[in-house]
């Protein structure tokens, strides 16, 4: 193949069989699809989007992007794609830490893992070959003591282990992938798939091979051009004096509380109030915060170690007190104790548990508690930190009222009689944005390819005036204008997640960065059109496998308490998400019929 930036070899596995075949990319599909998320769905669309997700039949792909093991800065992720037992959607889920260069460095662009082993085991990838191995000796454990043995057993230099813990080996549907002990794959349930196959862990041994560009002279300049926006003051990216790396991800928990746009108590409240700063950002470095690690080459280190002084988690030392996490366990759930927080979070590292989900079965029951509708399951309250740290067990082990929880708030509210509280869209549950108070957000939620999701479109940049150098802020309780922003944010991060760049990159670079550094290590030229046209070329490939995995129209919606139930917080009070309005706005920019790719749409994308 002849672009740059590729290793042009991925392992096939067939762990049914215990084959290991390695290919060359498609240059087609590296051209079109660009690589990471958007290459790894390309062959799950080959492979049948009609599968069963939890059969041997479906794939598992691990996925790297051109940019991948190269200086390009917060270039460390990963993706990790396949059909997702919670939604019955595609699902690509993202990773970061050390994993993806090391991946790259063996000498890989990706894995793709079909069928299911006989025993447990796990992949040991080095020295550009990949042996399937025997997991007896981990199957059982968590994510922590199973990062522990391999670290024994290969030496922590140059090592990067990629785990399911519990949850996975138990099928909860909400089960991830954990990389290097905190690092989540977190949603769709991609544990899930791992554990229907058998598969522990990925366990990578290699060392810094930085990969070159192929046209160096054009390289150099883009770099330095993406270093420079990145260390912008303006920028919330800027080391050490931006808020993302001041405070990490939770700098948002008090600001989206005032808001009026902070999911609480399953939603039917759209502030926390004072209890917000309890939880948050600021106070978590005011009072627990130890250290700041980073990934692969990120000058940003938003990531926050926390250590817990005083209580019943007292000497626990976790990473990390994520915004979205610390809302899931915290406001979701009535639960002001940051070291609560902390503990449950690093429960669902350890069991390998979406920590994002884990709060939406757990939030329908307290609701369900609340109003009297248990049908005979017992109670839990909000806020009662020691039984909500206990269902999180049960749920790993799928343990008495816990194995209902581990299929996911829509299996949870059904059994409780009233599916109108689950808080989800295609199945999953929704981030921490109430779409009544970031209503570009809602419409995110409900067009997102992998269920309701807010890395699909992070409307909230602009919504929050978080956008780089402050280019664009737009009014967020207004729904007018939101459908094409949608389809541009959901494009663009299509893009970003196929070189495979962090999310955050976004609040610093923009389309031009993008292009440039693409081209550089690739040797294609590329211009910003360029990237909207193969973002909306990834985009619309997910969507074309859904519609033939059956989620056809009608399908993007959002609970009608969103939609129907005004806030009654300050900052939103009165509103509703108007989401009607905002789809036909969508779906025009699209050029989709009610949520179905037109085959005239995917032809002229060149998808057929």
């Amino acid at each position: 193949m002849a672009l740059g930036g590729f290793a042009n070899r991925v392992t096939h596995v067939d762990l049914s069989k215990g084959e290991v075949k390695y290919e060359g990319i498609p240059e087609d599909w590296a051209r079109k699809y660009i690589g990471a998320r958007g290459l790894g769905v390309r062959y799950l669309l080959e492979n049948g989007p009609k599968v069963d997700p939890l059969s041997p039949d479906n794939l598992l792909c691990f996925m790297n992007g051109p940019l991948t093991g190269s200086e390009a800065n917060m270039s460390g992720r990963m993706a990790i794609v396949t059909k997702s037992p919670l939604t019955g959607t595609v699902t690509d889920s993202h990773h970061g830490g050390w994993s993806a260069a090391r991946l790259r460095w063996a000498g890989f662009d990706g894995l793709i893992f079909k069928g299911k082993a006989a025993k447990p085991v796990y992949a040991y990838v080095h020295d550009e070959k990949v042996e399937i191995l025997d997991a007896a000796e981990v199957w059982g454990k968590g994510v922590h003591d199973t990062v522990k043995y391999f670290r024994q057993k290969y030496g922590e230099k140059d090592l990067s282990v990629i785990a399911i813990g519990q949850g996975g080996e138990h099928l909860v549907k909400f089960a991830c992938w954990m990389n290097e002990d905190d690092r989540a794959s977190g949603r769709g349930g991609t544990g899930c798939v791992g554990g229907s196959k058998n598969l522990k862990a990925i366990v990578i041994k290699a060392e810094k091979k930085m990969v070159k560009a192929a046209n160096r002279d054009a390289w150099k300049p883009a770099h330095e051009r993406a270093l420079k926006v990145i260390m912008a003051e303006e920028n919330i990216t800027s080391p050490r004096k931006g808020g993302l790396s001041v405070y990490g991800t939770n700098v948002l928990m008090n600001i989206t509380s005032n808001m009026g746009a902070l999911p609480t108590r399953n939603s039917m409240l759209t502030s926390f109030g004072s209890d917000a700063e309890k939880i948050s950002g600021e106070f978590v470095k005011q009072n627990i915060l130890v250290e700041d690690p980073t990934c692969h080459a990120c000058p940003v280190a938003c990531k926050k170690e926390v250590e817990i002084k005083e209580g019943p988690w007292k000497g626990l030392r976790m990473e990390s007190v994520e915004y979205e996490p610390a809302w899931s366990v915290g406001a979701n759930l009535g639960n002001n104790d940051v070291n609560t927080v902390a503990k449950m979070i690093d429960l669902c590292n350890d069991f390998g548990l979406d920590a994002i989900e884990i709060g939406h079965p757990l939030s329908v029951w307290m609701e369900a508690t609340e109003k009297n509708w248990t049908n005979g399951s017992g109670p839990l309250k909000w806020g009662d930190i020691h039984a909500m740290t206990e269902a999180v067990r049960k749920i790993a082990f799928r343990d008495g009222f816990g194995n209902v929880l581990a299929d996911g708030a829509n299996a949870a509210a059904k059994h409780f009689g009233h599916p109108e509280i689950a808080m989800t869209s295609k199945g999953q549950g929704i981030p921490a944005y109430d779409p009544r108070g970031m209503k570009g957000m809602g419409l995110g939620y409900a067009t997102s390819n992998r269920g309701a999701c807010h890395l699909r479109a992070y409307v909230a940049a602009a919504e929050l005036g978080v956008m780089p150098f402050g280019s664009l802020k737009v009014d967020p309780l207004a729904w007018k204008g939101k459908g094409e922003l949608v389809k541009v944010f959901q494009d663009i991060h299509a893009f970003s997640d196929s070189m495979d760049l962090c999310k955050f990159s976004a609040f610093a670079m923009g389309t031009d960065e993008y292009a440039q550094q693409y081209s550089a290590m690739t040797g294609v030229p590329f211009t910003t059109e360029d990237v909207l046209k193969a973002g909306e070329r990834i985009y619309n490939l997910e969507r074309y496998y859904n519609n033939q995995a059956g989620v056809g129209k009608g399908s993007d919606t959002l609970p009608e308490r969103f939609t129907k139930e005004a806030s009654t917080m300050p900052g939103s009070k009165g509103h509703v998400c108007e989401l009607d309005s905002m789809l036909e706005e969508y779906y025009k920019a699209r050029g989709w019929d009610n949520g179905v790719v037109p085959e005239s749409k995917l032809k002229e994308l060149g998808i057929l």
